[in-house]
């Protein structure tokens, strides 16, 4: 498969939350989803940092509903967050010889008009966070690891959505934010009390998201349609860094739609030398591409029989891990070692970069750093 253009970037519908239908813990070591017996869902962790991945069922006394959210923490419990009428409750589960232990942690009350899901896994493991979204306004909720139950941490102005950490300690958090008719992305200092800094803002009338970011080396991939009005493209910058937001050419591939899933991390002064991950879903299926900022084209790879797709880690070494399950492998993760030496001849479509300056926000992250 070669590199072609793509029309437009894929970041979800407007508002639509990241999913946690098979979630990964910061660290790479446990995962979680719903798994399906029959016509029943259960949830159910994943240990990847063994010998060979195992999986371990943790079923209630009844069956869960299809949409409810799961996710790992980093001691190998599950948290689940079930909606019950206007109740979102939060409970950890874990194995108890051949049954499942639950304890419950609290519950959010909102009101018909608020949706609630979870955030990626915060790093470290121990804390795990939710937004509640309503016309107006943002609430993150610390949903788990707290002193006390659910605790509101942060109130954002606008509709948010997607959920980034910016680095290790758990503390920053990038989100992308709809105000006035446009989506900028935030910072959320949440040991300040949730104070709200911009991060991300190419042009007044742009639609910026911030999609990846690694906290290693600063890199991060975001979706604009600064460079291309009314259509929105991938590009990468790097946090701190006063050069141009780039939106190469190598990341757009006719009538398919592209989204970035995985930063290899570990390269902490050579972001242009960090992997990325591609979902790529055409019109031929859902194939995986792997990426540098060096790179004038893209590397496109089959993926393994039964992905969960869009699902993966990058090891600091370079080695791309992909989760499948199978009917012979219930769970099985696939190691996959892309070439890092950039193709000889760029693809015949290939397409300037954005001359535009779109500099990264970057006070912030200089106000975290120096404390």
């Amino acid at each position: 498969m070669t590199a072609c253009a793509i029309e437009s970037p894929s970041t979800g519908a407007e508002h639509e939350a990241p999913t946690t239908r098979y979630a990964i813990t910061a660290d790479g070591a446990y995962a979680a989803r719903l798994a399906l017996d029959g016509e029943s869902w259960f949830p159910e962790r994943w240990t990847l940092d063994g010998p060979e991945p195992y999986a371990v069922p943790l079923p209630g006394g009844q069956p869960e509903e299809p949409g409810t959210e799961v996710q790992p923490m980093g001691d190998g419990r599950v948290l689940i967050h079930r909606l019950v009428e206007r109740r979102h409750s939060f409970s950890l589960l874990y194995p108890t010889g051949p049954g499942t232990g639950e304890l419950a942690v609290g519950a959010v009350e909102c009101g018909a008009d608020t949706y609630v899901t979870l955030l990626p896994p915060a790093p470290g493991g121990e804390r795990a966070y939710a937004l509640a979204v309503c016309e107006t306004s943002t609430a993150v909720w610390l949903v788990a690891g707290g002193a006390a139950g659910p605790e509101r941490v942060a109130e954002v102005p606008g509709r948010c959505s997607g959920g980034v950490w910016l680095e290790r300690a758990g503390r920053m958090l990038a989100l992308d934010r709809e105000l006035g008719g446009r989506t900028k992305t935030v910072v959320v200092d949440l040991g300040r009390g949730g104070e709200v800094s911009p991060l991300l803002e190419i042009a007044p009338d742009s639609d910026d998201r911030l999609l990846l970011a690694d906290p290693d080396s600063g890199l991060v991939v975001i979706s604009s349609d600064a460079a291309s009005p009314g259509q929105e493209r991938l590009g990468w910058g790097v946090l701190g860094s006063t050069l141009p937001v780039r939106f190469p050419g190598a990341l757009r591939l006719p009538d398919c739609t592209v989204t970035p899933f995985a930063i290899q991390p570990g390269q902490v002064l050579t972001p242009e030398t960090c992997a990325v991950a591609l979902r790529v879903d055409g019109p031929l299926g859902t194939w995986i591409a792997t990426w540098h900022p060096t790179d004038r084209q893209a590397r496109h790879l089959p993926a393994p029989q039964g992905w969960l797709a869009g699902s993966g880690v990058w090891t600091p070494e370079g080695v791309l891990r992909l989760p499948y399950s199978t009917p012979q492998t219930a769970c099985g993760v696939a190691e996959l070692t892309p070439p890092t030496a950039a193709p000889a001849e760029p693809p015949k479509t290939e397409e300037p970069e954005a001359p535009r300056p779109v500099p990264l926000q970057k006070a912030p992250l200089a106000k975290a750093a120096a404390e």
